[in-house]
């Protein structure tokens, strides 16, 4: 089965696989794109509502890698609803990603190249430069803003 994210629309993926996206994919879709997801829901696609405990482990991981700000409600549970379905996830969204790989859940990138190594991602701060590794919106020494930078 795949799980498919708002990309997999827009851009006309085709699969031969069971296919499931979430609710809210169909909501934030638009136009031609739209139209896919509602033919494909009329055609069989699986609706997946996932629970809110693997919700709450997804975010978790999320914060762990450092990609929880730049994810939205949506791709999270569209990754949850991936981790539940056992299913693979197909998206372009690195942040996307790098949280699947974290959670084992394989992943079909569409129109961009896919990752090449998980990160975790660092908090630096853009007036001191000391680091942090989890997300804060200001630096708790100087009360500058709080940038993501790679750990590499």
């Amino acid at each position: 089965m795949q799980v498919l994210d708002s990309s997999a629309f827009i851009h006309e993926y085709h699969t031969d696989d069971q296919t499931a996206s979430i609710p809210l994919v169909g909501e934030e879709l638009e136009g031609e794109a739209s139209f896919r997801f509602d033919a494909m829901e009329g055609a069989g696609m699986h609706i997946h509502i996932p629970a809110s405990g693997t919700v709450e482990k997804i975010q978790r991981a999320a914060e762990e890698t450092g990609d929880r700000e730049t994810l939205s409600d949506t791709d999270i549970r569209l990754l949850a609803a991936a981790f539940e379905l056992d299913a693979t996830l197909v998206t372009d969204d690195y942040a996307m990603q790098n949280v699947a790989e974290r959670v084992n859940v394989q992943v079909n990138v569409i129109a961009q190249d896919g990752i090449d190594e998980q990160r975790n991602w660092r908090f630096q701060c853009q007036g001191c430069g000391r680091e942090f590794d989890e997300h804060k919106d200001r630096c708790p020494i100087c009360g500058t803003d709080l940038s993501r930078k790679n750990p590499a």
